[in-house]
């Protein structure tokens, strides 16, 4: 019987997995699993570049990050995006990556690896499908931020639109300010903190993961519950938001803990007169 452990000091559960279908993309025991894709490129950080992106088009952008790190580049400066669509997506590499200026649609999704900060803002879906790596966004940010993120760590110090973290699989989330509606939801794992207010429907049909707000939660939604937090939780959150420079409004203590209430597991087996409970 498949089992995941998971600490609960750290208000996380024991979640069985009898009776679920698991389709398993790697082993653990094969290494190549673990290293970047064959072309991904050697870098060294030391190496900078620096080029203005004014005048390119979103898919000359990204042809020259490549080309920047095909020749050894580790750190890379794009200046004048001009809130362009579609930048810096798909990076699969190791590079530090400065963008000077705010983003269009759907920037930097689809990365595995890079630290990338940006100095303005950043529209719709901004790294959706992060697999690793950090994104800092200096200002704020539109709907779905990090939707389905599954890992590192996608950090915004402004506020943010609606559904924050939609179908999130895992990584961690911050907000310095406020989340719009529907932030988490269908949230499966991770953790998402927003050190602001939260709108209405927060949580809406998470099934796992942990949601913290600093400041008030309009509503809950649909099997999101308050849940108790943890010293040992507290304390994680201190020290993700130092790495930022944030901190807890009243404290990490103090955050509000927001978690699954478990109802919609089995909601296939509930009878018709349970499902009207639930929803």
């Amino acid at each position: 019987m498949a089992k995941i452990e998971k600490s609960f000091e750290s208000g996380l559960h024991a979640e069985q997995l009898s009776g679920r279908t698991q389709q398993i993309f790697f082993s653990a025991e094969e290494g190549e699993n673990f290293f970047y894709p064959y072309n991904a490129f050697e870098v060294d950080f030391n190496n900078k570049a620096e080029f203005d992106a004014k005048d390119l088009n979103n898919k000359e952008i990204n042809l020259k990050i490549r080309e920047l790190m095909k020749e050894d580049h580790g750190h890379i400066v794009l200046k004048n995006p001009m809130a362009k669509h579609s930048v810096g997506v798909g990076i699969l590499n190791r590079l530090r990556l400065d963008i000077e200026g705010s983003l269009g649609y759907f920037g930097c999704g689809l990365i595995d690896g890079p630290n990338i900060r940006i100095s303005g803002r950043v529209g719709w879906s901004c790294a959706e499908n992060m697999m690793s790596g950090t994104l800092v966004v200096e200002k704020n940010a539109g709907s779905t931020f990090g939707a389905a993120i599954r890992g590192g760590d996608l950090v915004c110090k402004g506020d943010v639109g609606s559904r924050t973290g939609i179908d999130m699989k895992g990584g961690t989330i911050i907000v310095g300010g406020r989340t719009g509606t529907l932030s988490g939801f269908m949230m499966q794992r991770g953790r998402m903190i927003v050190l602001g207010d939260a709108g209405p429907n927060l949580g809406d049909s998470m099934y796992d993961g942990t949601i913290y707000v600093g400041g008030k939660i309009n509503s809950l939604g649909v099997d999101a519950v308050h849940g108790e937090m943890t010293e040992l939780e507290a304390a994680w959150i201190d020290r993700k938001l130092a790495l930022y420079g944030l901190e807890a409004p009243n404290g990490a203590a103090n955050l509000q803990k927001i978690v699954a209430g478990k109802q919609l597991w089995n909601y296939d087996n509930l009878e018709p007169s349970e499902k009207k409970i639930v929803l």
